[in-house]
């Protein structure tokens, strides 16, 4: 009995495993479409279908202004965003939105959403909408069920698509999505201008709308270059000559109006009508903000929950190509979402949050995010440069520096690389040891003592700046970096390594009204409040933290001319000057950031 108990069990077991072998897809065919949208234009999308699949797969939409087109030898089981998932049968689909590359019509960068209030026109939510209906009425083999994903400006695409879906459209996941254009990504970050970032990304988008332009350097380095461009008009004058659109609109538009209030995420999605997975990176230098802002968003009218965050120890997008262990797990969450809402596999029980903890390098759960346990302290500067969780009592307390437009502050160790350029370090500039600033006369830091044990911090770093100007007008960069032993026995390479674990930038004529600007009044101490994002990380034990602060942070973010005028787009080169900037750390004026302690 018991023997035939075993080959039973041996039998069964074969026949599993012949039925998974059945079911691994080995391989894909690819066709190429255009797909009509109900004003007649045409979008030419790339198909992957799965050869012989035993029943009904689902499908999974990426839309893109970066080129849907694909080789004819690319293997969807390669490709290392989705590869865990093609293995086991999904429909894989590519499409240009209009404008762009193969697809007809005109494209508009980062378009709002016009449908609901102007009948009859289309946006990108009416587009996918046309799109998943194409596709489940005219691609074989779909078992009736459509996602869309994907990172950056597909990203957005994602988000925007989920708004009013077709019914068939069932899960989405916006990745690295861009948020509030004023407010914290891409193009400003609280008012101050992505000068390097924003110039280049238009340049390459919009010069010509139907293809990828680099701009043509005329030299590697560029930090020189672009501290002769001299006054953002320059600009124009020498080089787009008004053919960039979006360029045109940041001299047009340079407060929080109407135009940046109505492009917002903010003004246009309200809350998950399908579920959502934002995903995004601590140390994502195009969109930090865009999936943390947007889950709090849309969390608040979130009563069927369908709204879930992933945040990693990323730069943008590398959870989608990186091979790095906290990678490739993502991808198998990424996977078990899809699975379960696309093909009713699993129990359905995703974590509100999914953190990775730097520091500790582990990943952690939350029932919320940021988690209601955590608990606020304040780390306050104070003299001789130093920090602690003291308020000041002194009625007196300051340090001051001269900031000079003519000599910035880099954001990171030259050469600056074009953005997209060959060898780039742009991706990584994040994460970049800040000593190469640290002795700077115009950057002052504030060092706490050594930690005598762990101090994990999670949730939103909240920076309360006092200072004041000689000048009219001023930026204001906070950083929270944490501080290597002088020693560090585990790695000496890293020792004394100044790891920024948050910074961030404020455009000083901002902090009454992002819409309304006025001057800053010379020598006036004013509190400026600075959001430097989420973060989960732990501060271990024999570590310091520090607190940062400067007043340029060149290319990225342009000079302010530090002498108020109501357009710095249309600045004169006169009106650039130096001025000296004072940090307070008294009992009146006490500058501290927030910390979300995890006890």
């Amino acid at each position: 009995m018991k023997k035939a108990v075993f080959f039973f069990v041996i039998a069964a077991w074969s026949c599993l495993y012949l039925f998974a072998q059945q079911n691994e897809i080995t391989s894909y065919k690819k066709t190429e479409v255009m797909i009509p949208m109900r004003d007649g234009v045409k979008l030419f999308t790339t198909i992957f279908t799965p050869d012989k699949a035993t029943e009904p797969v689902p499908i999974l939409i990426t839309r893109t202004p970066y080129g849907a087109s694909r080789p004819d030898n690319f293997n969807i089981l390669h490709f290392t965003y989705t590869a865990n998932m093609a293995k086991e049968g999904y429909i894989f689909v590519f499409q240009d939105i209009r404008g762009k590359f193969k697809s007809e019509g005109v494209m508009q960068i980062h378009q709002p959403l016009i449908h609901e209030t102007q009948k009859g026109t289309i946006d990108e939510s009416t587009d996918t909408w046309d799109t998943v209906d194409w596709l489940i009425k005219n691609t074989k083999n779909n078992n009736g069920k459509a996602g869309i994903l994907g990172i950056s400006y597909p990203g957005w695409l994602a988000l925007v698509g989920a708004v009013d879906p077709h019914p068939a459209l069932k899960a989405s996941s916006e990745q690295a999505c861009m948020g509030d254009l004023f407010l914290g990504d891409d193009f400003h970050h609280n008012g101050a201008f992505r000068l390097s970032y924003g110039m280049e990304y238009t340049y390459e988008v919009e010069y010509n709308k139907t293809t990828d332009s680099d701009f043509p350097f005329p030299q590697y380095d560029l930090f020189d270059w672009y501290l002769k461009l001299g006054s953002l008009k320059n600009v124009n004058e020498k080089y787009f000559h008004n053919k960039v659109d979006t360029w045109n609109n940041f001299i047009a538009h340079p407060n929080y109006d109407s135009f940046w209030q109505k492009n917002s995420p903010l003004s246009y999605i309200q809350y998950p009508q399908i579920p959502q997975l934002h995903v995004g990176g601590f140390y994502d230098q195009e969109d930090i903000n865009g999936p943390q802002l947007m889950y709090q968003h849309m969390e608040k009218k979130d009563s069927f929950n369908r709204n879930y965050i992933v945040l990693g120890p990323w730069n943008h997008g590398q959870w989608g190509r990186g091979n790095e262990k906290f990678s490739q797990d993502f991808r198998e969450l990424q996977k078990k979402w899809f699975d379960y809402w696309l093909k009713g596999v699993g129990d359905g029980k995703f974590d509100e949050a999914t953190c990775y903890e730097t520091g500790s390098n582990e990943w952690k759960t939350y029932s919320s995010w940021p988690p209601k346990e955590a608990q606020i302290e304040k780390l306050y500067v104070g003299p001789n440069n130093t920090c602690s969780f003291n308020k000041p009592t002194s009625t007196i307390g300051s340090v001051s520096y001269i900031s000079d437009p003519a000599k910035p502050v880099p954001y990171r160790t030259l050469p600056i690389e074009a953005t997209y350029g060959k060898g780039s370090r742009w991706r990584t500039w994040q994460i970049e040891d800040q000593r190469f600033v640290y002795t700077r006369p115009d950057v002052v830091s504030f060092t706490m003592d050594s930690l005598t044990e762990d101090l994990t911090v999670t949730g939103k770093i909240v920076a309360h700046l006092f200072a004041s100007t000689t000048g009219t007008d001023a930026d204001w960069i906070v950083k929270l970096i944490d501080v290597y032993p002088a020693f560090d026995q585990e790695n000496l390479s890293m020792s004394g390594f100044q790891f920024p674990v948050a910074m961030e930038v404020f455009r000083g004529r901002f902090r009454k009204s992002f819409s309304n600007p006025s001057p800053l009044v010379p020598n006036k101490p004013e509190e400026f409040i600075i959001d430097l994002h989420d973060i989960d990380h732990v501060f271990k034990k024999g570590h310091r933290i520090m607190i940062q602060v400067q007043s340029t942070w060149f290319p990225v973010i342009d000079r302010n001319p530090q002498k108020y005028v109501p357009n710095i787009f249309k600045a004169k080169e006169s009106d650039y000057i130096k001025a000296t900037q004072t940090v307070y750390f008294s009992s009146m004026y006490p500058t501290y950031v927030e910390l979300p302690v995890m006890k």
